[in-house]
């Protein structure tokens, strides 16, 4: 029998329920109410929440937690964090607790450049293309006057255009590289109308150019779009203390922990393979933040690994230093975010979400984002320079795995009061609870 759907996006979310339940899901009966049950009353609410997406059968949700205590640039931050992961928002909390008696964090922003590119390939000589290019630049400028001009108005468009010999990587391809400033939006949209245009321009003129017809040099246009790659949009969060001042970690010297610290990071900085889970947990408070606040997580993920590997190998994004008995911490990264457009202004929890961050600018928000993203870090690198990674996380992860084995609520404060001085483990909450269950059965 075929599985196979003619006009899917055209059925109701009932039909569409029904379709699926029928055809994938046939061997679990409550498949349905699962779904229905995470619709929100709310009809209004729910059918805002249907029109973000296509096919939308439900709703798929992630806690929404609250990292408080965070002092950046002298001001204090509740940080949202939606996420999914045990101890994310725990260690982001203590990490924002322990700096905030050190002078808190400090953030500042190295640059807000995006970029996009017209990809294209070219047959001729290459000099003639790059005279016939500074011969039409204003003319595809002033082509593009329409879409630039309510961005330029608030300070913002294209802020330049060059034409790239890529040859050496790829025969016969080039690139007009144009680079732009969206200010408070992340600008997506408005690159790649941008980009279309410029390509449309420059194909036209192209084409009605005498010389090239006479070389028989073909021009032909690939695609056009934005990079979410972006060396230029980068911001700088930084934490330091003196050495002494890091005596409450975890009662090891000061001395010792931030030798070993510092060593840690280092590994990072050399070990890809440590590289990569040192950066994954950076991006844990990096993306639970980008989530809470409706910005593009995968782009910030693929960006920040890029920056990663900028060195021709894949590498921390945090570094840290012991420098005349001063210890310092910081973290550069790329984040093109936005604080208008998108969901920002459509999903309720996302403008409470900015609106308890102070309804930051977008350059606000990435010192923000960054500060939770080294935070996480500097929480992860302590429990694994001292205690031991585990010992912190799982005490987290005790109510998952409660939960998994179905512990009623009495079960769960009797297993919480016993792994306060035992070690958590899956095996080690499965054997508790058959223990109690087999004691109250007896």
């Amino acid at each position: 029998m075929s599985r196979t759907v003619q006009g899917f996006s055209r059925l109701t979310k009932e039909e569409k329920i029904n379709w699926l339940t029928e055809n994938f899901l046939a061997d679990n009966p409550n498949a349905s109410t699962i779904l229905k049950q995470y619709w929100n009353d709310d009809k209004k609410l729910q059918q805002l929440h249907d029109e973000f997406i296509e096919n939308t059968i439900s709703n798929y949700y992630l806690p929404l937690g609250i990292a408080p205590n965070f002092v950046i640039n002298n001001k204090s931050f509740a940080i949202p964090m939606a996420i999914e992961e045990s101890s994310v928002v725990a260690a982001a909390s203590k990490a924002a607790k322990f700096w905030m008696s050190r002078g808190g964090f400090k953030a500042r922003i190295l640059g807000t450049e995006k970029i996009g590119q017209v990809h294209f390939t070219y047959t001729g000589d290459t000099k003639a293309l790059l005279s016939f290019f500074n011969r039409v630049k204003d003319e595809i400028l002033e082509d593009l006057e329409p879409h630039t001009q309510s961005m330029k108005s608030r300070g913002g468009g294209l802020t330049d255009l060059i034409l790239v010999d890529k040859t050496d990587s790829l025969e016969h391809y080039y690139q007009l590289h144009a680079t732009f400033e969206t200010l408070d939006a992340m600008g997506a949209n408005f690159i790649n109308t941008c980009l279309e245009q410029i390509a449309e321009s420059w194909q036209r003129l192209y084409n009605a150019e005498d010389s090239f017809k006479t070389t028989n040099a073909e021009m032909v246009v690939v695609m056009s779009i934005l990079s979410n790659y972006v060396p230029g949009c980068v911001v700088r969060a930084e934490v330091s203390c003196p050495v002494s001042e890091l005596s409450e970690a975890d009662g090891i010297d000061p001395e010792v922990f931030a030798n070993k610290f510092v060593q840690a990071v280092r590994i990072a900085e050399v070990e890809p393979y440590r590289a990569v889970t040192h950066n994954k947990g950076i991006m844990n408070g990096i993306d639970a933040v980008v989530l809470a606040t409706g910005n593009d997580f995968r782009a910030i993920e693929a960006a920040a690994h890029a920056y990663a590997a900028k060195g021709g190998s894949y590498s921390s994004l945090t570094h840290a230093s012991i420098e005349d008995g001063i210890f310092k911490f910081w973290i550069e990264i790329p984040l093109a975010l936005g604080t208008v457009g998108g969901l920002t202004k459509l999903h309720p929890l996302v403008k409470l979400n900015l609106e308890m961050l102070g309804n930051p600018s977008a350059p606000q928000l990435m010192e923000i984002i960054a500060v939770a993203g080294l935070a996480q870090n500097f929480g992860a690198v302590k429990s694994l320079t001292t205690t031991g990674i585990q010992k912190g996380h799982m005490k987290m992860h005790l109510m998952n795995i409660l939960n998994q084995f179905d512990a009623s609520e009495e079960e769960k404060k009797m297993a919480i009061h016993y792994f306060k001085t035992h070690k958590v483990s899956h095996s080690a909450v499965n054997h508790f609870l058959a223990d109690l269950r087999k004691s109250e059965n007896a």
